[in-house]
């Protein structure tokens, strides 16, 4: 279904659910540590959620077996929380969340680098990654086409010569956790579908320091990068407003 415009108490809804999020990744982010496992992650998110009183929406979508995405290096997006996964120093740890409170959904995503980087390129595709979240939240505004996004993301990652997942893409959220339209992070402006004030986006560059191919492992979930590069991934919700977006996945 396409993303609906947003009643006032939907919004306020939405407020409170992004910002349970952005804490919980928040307190993870100060917690990650060489030698934990990725399931240690999971379990600090599933323990402080509930003490801020959400539910875990991505816990049995579709089947995905946690309540947290964690995906190092090579894994783009959906990778699997496990105990057998231990934290290397210098992996790139991307951590994808999401909430559910009072009916409504955010989603957000934020990528980090255990203990000390390898180089700094890794450095730099982690900071890029980010800023191309950010070009695409800048041109969000009431009538905003979903070219328009995908057009100023793609335009900060051509800058530093990165490979776009163009498998993987945004989407609106909500009332459900992923709903139409689909926002890639690349595009022509003036085009795609428009966009009103009021509704409610899931912005979400997925990076590559090689090609943009992609596959699904074995466990069904983890995407990986087809050539074996390593990635970063960022993502906010956010509210469009009259003449800017709101994010919603901050403290």
């Amino acid at each position: 279904m396409l993303t609906r415009v947003k009643t006032s108490s939907e919004i306020a809804a939405m407020r409170d659910s992004g910002r349970m999020l952005a804490t919980v990744l928040d307190i993870l982010s100060k917690q990650v540590s060489v030698g934990m496992s990725t399931k240690d992650l999971a379990n600090i998110a599933a323990t402080e959620l509930k003490s801020l009183g959400g539910t875990a929406p991505f816990l049995g979508y579709q089947g995905f077996p946690d309540v947290l995405c964690t995906s190092i290096n090579q894994e783009v997006v959906h990778g699997i929380p496990s105990v057998n996964r231990i934290l290397q120093n210098g992996d790139i740890l991307s951590l994808d969340f999401g909430v559910l409170y009072k009916g409504m959904i955010t989603d957000a995503a934020i990528s980090l680098i255990v203990g000390k980087p390898l180089s700094q390129k890794h450095m730099d595709l982690v900071k890029y990654t980010k800023e191309s979240l950010l070009s695409g939240i800048a041109v969000v505004r009431d009538g905003v086409r979903t070219g328009d996004i995908g057009a100023a993301v793609e335009a900060e990652l051509n800058k530093h010569h990165y490979g776009i997942v163009r498998d993987l893409v945004g989407h609106g959220v909500g009332h459900k956790l992923h709903e139409d339209p689909n926002i890639p992070n690349y595009g022509r402006a003036n085009t795609g579908v428009g966009l009103k004030k009021h509704m409610t986006i899931a912005i979400e560059p997925m990076v590559t320091l090689g090609g943009d191919r992609v596959f699904i492992a074995n466990d069904g979930w983890t995407v990986q990068t087809w050539d074996d590069s390593w990635a970063a991934h960022f993502e906010h919700t956010v509210l469009i407003k009259d003449n800017e977006a709101e994010i919603l996945t901050v403290v």
